[in-house]
């Protein structure tokens, strides 16, 4: 069975700092690429991509946490990262990984692409707040 468990949430003032970690589990012997992403949801809004990393470790980033936000995956320990730092108000939302088997998970520009939704694994997600 595969699970996705986020953790590293907080409430922090904006300009601060916070690393988000996903524990990936039963996945690995599962599928042999290692295709993930970040993706958020805000209060009444619909949820948004972050940012990707494939099996090759190439790395996406919507425009709006581009130089701010860095992912990255450990394949040893199968754990995702989201180090996000200059936190701003309107990064506070609800923050998930997602696993995607086939390998369609991308960002650019303003947007990220996924396969996850329909083939792949989501995490329940961990709640991050900026105040201003």
């Amino acid at each position: 069975q595969v699970r996705l468990v986020e953790s590293g949430g907080d409430s922090v003032q904006a300009g601060g700092s916070l690393r988000l970690a996903c524990v990936v589990s039963g996945y690995t012997e599962r599928y042999s690429s290692a295709c993930m992403g970040w993706f958020r949801q805000a209060p009444g809004k619909e949820r948004e991509g972050v940012a990707a990393i494939n099996t090759g470790g190439t790395t996406s980033y919507v425009r709006s946490v581009e130089g701010r936000f860095t992912i990255s995956y450990d394949s040893v320990k199968t754990t995702l990262y989201l180090e996000m730092h200059d936190l701003k108000p309107e990064d506070t939302a609800i923050y998930s990984c997602a696993a995607d088997p086939n390998c369609a998970t991308y960002c650019a520009g303003d947007k990220c692409y996924t396969d996850a939704e329909q083939f792949g694994y989501f995490g329940q997600g961990t709640q991050v707040t900026v105040s201003s």
